[in-house]
């Protein structure tokens, strides 16, 4: 199972609880629940996945239960807190997966259509329906966003391997390439004849052996 299938199945599991908790006896417990949720967002971000990219499901998963509930208990389509669910369909194409918008707006619309009684007016379906030009909006957005992420984590490796080609080059041309030259310096400091010439000359080719392999490293 994918990664995105996973996250999307997890974001309609909390649609449908959401939903189906407003039909509960523990609807008029939505306040402490939703306390409760935080305390478990504020804890696991601080002890149990702190800088996790599964910190980014759970709050998903938190804030998608919190608004919908805020939106449930205040009147539903007609709620004056409607407004939130554009926001949290953005929220989660920036947190998750862009696609992620997409399937959860399909399940909203379902469950707000499924929640109509059948003497609604039709004017009531606009709020519903404004979901699903909302989406595709936060499915661009979402992209553009990881595209941009994505650029980011390539210049950063780029500049990371700046940064350790420098390192390399500088190791290379202070160890080995300065030793070699420190022994040129001594043979032609005590040139005497035929040894110390000898001498330059290894040095002078084992200096441009290694010049040749680490041209090819590179």
């Amino acid at each position: 199972m994918t990664k995105e299938l996973t996250h999307a199945i997890l974001l309609i599991v909390t649609v449908v609880c959401a939903f189906i908790i407003g039909y509960t006896p523990l609807v008029q417990y939505d306040l402490q629940i939703a306390a409760c949720l935080f305390i478990l967002l504020y804890v696991s971000k601080k002890l149990i996945i702190p800088k996790n990219p599964h910190s980014y499901l759970l709050e998903s998963i938190i804030f998608t239960y919190v608004v919908l509930q805020i939106i449930a208990s205040t009147g539903g389509i007609h709620s004056l807190f409607f407004f939130l669910v554009y926001f949290l369909l953005f929220s989660l194409s920036l947190l998750l997966e862009p696609i992620i918008s997409i399937t959860t707006t399909l399940a909203l619309i379902a469950f707000f259509i499924g929640k109509l009684s059948p003497g609604q007016e039709v004017s009531s379906l606009v709020p519903i329906l404004s979901l699903a030009f909302i989406s595709p909006f936060a499915l661009y957005l979402g992209s553009l966003y990881q595209k941009t992420k994505k650029e980011e984590n390539e210049i950063d490796t780029l500049k990371q391997s700046i940064v350790q080609d420098k390192t390399d080059t500088f190791l290379f041309l202070s160890t080995v390439l300065k030793n070699h030259i420190r022994n040129i310096e001594e043979a032609v400091t005590t040139f005497m004849g035929d040894k110390q010439l000898s001498d330059i000359q290894k040095n002078t080719q084992r200096m441009k052996k290694l010049i040749d392999t680490y041209e090819q490293k590179k």
